[in-house]
């Protein structure tokens, strides 16, 4: 049966959309199956065409209740649920369903203070630096910031999401017949991240590409991550 990942949070701006459409493109060129699950109500479908991945609309209740349930039909299949839309009645019954809950949030203390209550309310949830600046010094501060006022999730803290202005790109009703190849290189990423998360085996050329900035752990306080080296389960 599939995989229910959810994407939601109480604070608007963090990037909910684009995180599912950067993780969903990621896991397709892991090798993986991934259906991207719109509930945000204010947004049209995407056209499918050219992505990794297939659309799903669920943005009324009856819809959602059938796509979750047929997406757990499907074996090897991960959904992805872009809660985007900040209601907290929904983020609940989204993470009810869920395997694992996504929060992304960016440097400033407001999104912090936000992401630390919803890690509160969200057991399963896991926190991810969005928007992360390229800048060293800034990235140093923000680095510093989360070391500072999360230092006691940082085993739920994944690796921060550069700040890419081509990830907007994901978010096109209709996508560029070529992504550029750092913005391909963030979903890998990202998508890997959320494999080894649910340790699920994927397949990965190792293939790198040369970019300006990589993503890479906070340094402040060795921060973060729990996850292990290696793939610990197969479905």
């Amino acid at each position: 049966m599939a995989e229910i990942i959810c994407v939601i949070g109480n604070k608007g701006g963090t990037g909910k959309t684009t995180l599912s459409h950067m993780l969903c493109q990621g896991l397709g060129l892991l090798g993986q199956r991934a259906a991207c699950v719109l509930t945000d109500t204010s947004r049209e479908p995407l056209i499918p065409t050219g992505r990794r991945y297939v659309i799903a609309d669920a943005r009324t209740r009856d819809a959602l209740t059938k796509v979750v349930d047929k997406l757990r039909t499907l074996e090897d299949w991960i959904g992805v649920i872009d809660g985007g839309g900040n209601r907290t009645e929904m983020d609940r019954k989204l993470y009810a369903l869920s395997d694992i809950v996504l929060l992304p949030f960016r440097e400033s203390h407001e999104d912090i203070r936000t992401v630390l209550r919803d890690l509160e309310m969200f057991p399963r949830a896991y926190a991810v630096p969005t928007q992360w600046p390229h800048n060293a010094w800034q990235r140093e501060a923000a680095d510093r910031s989360v070391a500072q006022w999360m230092g006691a999730y940082r085993h739920r803290i994944l690796r921060p999401v550069n700040a890419l202005s081509s990830s907007k790109l994901l978010l096109h009703k209709q996508l560029p017949e070529q992504l550029p190849t750092p913005l391909a290189n963030a979903c890998r990423a990202i998508a890997r991240q959320v494999l080894e998360v649910l340790e699920i085996d994927f397949i990965d050329d190792g293939q790198e590409y040369e970019v300006e900035e990589t993503v890479e752990r906070l340094p402040a306080a060795d921060m973060p991550l729990r996850l292990t080296q290696g793939v610990r389960r197969s479905h």
